[in-house]
């Protein structure tokens, strides 16, 4: 289903979210699938809580903005199919989501990764995107994360200030 004008696309995984220090700002890394580059993306306290929740299986006593997305797409009969991370203009990611038989919505990565993670569509970020301002971390560095993927394994949703919905 890759339209003529589609551009080349890497899968890519979700590794965590984290919040960065001294600015206490939420960072999501994504990490190619089948490469060696990471895709840092600032996000909001509230996207990087949703994320969180998901990956740690925390289920809110009430649904989140993207559960409720979810289960709407669900019962129009829709299927997220993919996430495209799709660019970065004056600092600022885009993505799209892309649905079975529907049109693609544009869309934050932020909101797009949250969605994803709930309804197990796979994430690509455009190949152009990734040779931009995607990182490579050198062999010493593999263990920052390391540290990183054990500090996933730590947090709880009140380490980024938000409350659980209720």
């Amino acid at each position: 289903m890759v339209e003529e004008n589609e551009m080349a696309m890497r899968e890519l995984s979700v590794i965590g979210v984290r919040v960065e220090l001294p600015a206490n700002q939420p960072i999501l890394l994504l990490k190619e699938v089948d490469g060696e580059r990471y895709l840092p993306i600032w996000v909001g306290a509230v996207e990087a809580a949703a994320i969180a929740f998901e990956q740690q299986g925390v289920r809110p006593a009430r649904p989140m903005t993207h559960d409720l997305l979810r289960d709407v797409i669900a019962s129009l009969n829709g299927t997220l199919e993919a996430v495209h991370i799709t660019e970065m203009k004056d600092g600022t990611y885009y993505a799209e989501l892309l649905f079975t038989g529907f049109p693609r919505v544009s869309s934050r990565p932020s909101d797009a990764v949250a969605l994803a993670v709930r309804s197990g569509a796979k994430i690509f970020g455009a190949e152009e995107l990734l040779d931009e301002v995607g990182i490579v971390i050198p062999d010493e560095q593999e263990d920052e994360v390391e540290k990183f993927k054990e500090f996933l394994d730590t947090i709880t949703p009140e380490d980024f200030g938000g409350k659980q919905a209720k």
